[in-house]
């Protein structure tokens, strides 16, 4: 079992960044992967990026260039960079740790106005 605390997410301009930041309340170097996800209004929670022991990234192709991921096993923290944002990027961000077991953050929103 493992709990999962989003921060960072807030209001920002079309252009401008946010650093989303998870927390985890145990070791996160058990996880085979760590990531973050997101949903907006009437829409299906959808992959953004994850990381994978060993160190190899994925990033869903809406956010590649702008968006990076990285994981702390040290801290137990994963982040999420995300630059020249979109009003599209608006969305619930969720944190989530896979492989044993799935495990969701209660998420953060992020708002970016045009």
């Amino acid at each position: 079992q493992v709990h999962l605390v989003e921060s960072g997410g807030g209001l920002v301009q079309a252009g401008g960044s946010l650093r989303l930041s998870c927390a985890a309340s145990g070791s996160i170097s058990r996880f085979t992967g760590m990531g973050w996800y997101r949903q907006a209004p009437g829409k299906q929670r959808e992959f953004v990026a994850n990381t994978f022991v060993g160190g190899t990234t994925r990033l869903a192709d809406s956010v590649k260039g702008r968006f990076t991921i990285s994981r702390d096993n040290a801290k137990n923290t994963v982040d999420l960079q995300m630059n020249s944002l979109k009003p599209e990027d608006t969305a619930v961000y969720y944190c989530n740790a896979m492989g044993p077991g799935n495990y969701w953050g209660q998420g953060t929103q992020v708002t970016v106005s045009s």
